[in-house]
């Protein structure tokens, strides 16, 4: 309700509100929830939980854990454990050993991740230099890594390959 004497801004102001009442927007509580969050408005959501890798043809799976895991990585920048939580938040396994772990013992400063993508995962170079980006993100800065990459297969024992097993045991007992 306008007064009589409105002037031509407050007109169109009024307009203008009005219209932005008929806009589709979910409410702030479900906008901050990393599993309630519409899938056009993660990237917003990563944004503002500080996350410098993101690409937009990463699954939802993937981006939603990689928002969810951000404030841990964040409490622990710089330690073993945010380096091991970022490569898990794209869904990766990884072994790290730092110099001290080695045998024999390796440059101080320096560590050596083993990483293992899942086959569910993309296979692609550009998948595994985002991850390493998010790791040199998360490292410690004055740290070195050396990486051994692999992929890891979701595989189930069956009947058969527990014959070929049990096959090849006995072919190998002494006659």
């Amino acid at each position: 309700m306008l007064p009589t004497n409105a002037t031509p801004l407050e007109k169109r102001l009024a307009r203008v509100n009005a219209a932005a009442e008929v806009l589709n927007v979910p409410i702030i509580r479900q906008l901050w929830s990393v599993d309630d969050c519409p899938t056009e408005f993660l990237p917003y959501l990563a944004w503002s939980y500080a996350l410098r890798v993101w690409d937009a043809d990463w699954s939802d799976q993937i981006k939603r854990a990689r928002i969810r895991s951000s404030i841990e990585v964040h409490k622990r920048k710089g330690t073993a454990k945010s380096v091991r939580d970022v490569v898990e938040s794209f869904g990766g396994d990884l072994a790290l050993r730092e110099a001290h772990q080695m045998d024999p013992p390796g440059t101080p400063f320096t560590f050596q991740i083993t990483m293992t993508v899942g086959s569910s995962l993309p296979q692609t170079a550009a998948f595994q230099n985002e991850i390493l980006a998010a790791v040199d993100d998360t490292k410690p800065a004055r740290s070195q890594y050396n990486l051994i990459a692999g992929v890891g297969f979701d595989t189930s024992v069956g009947v058969l390959a527990a014959v070929h097993a049990i096959t090849y045991r006995r072919l190998n007992l002494p006659g």
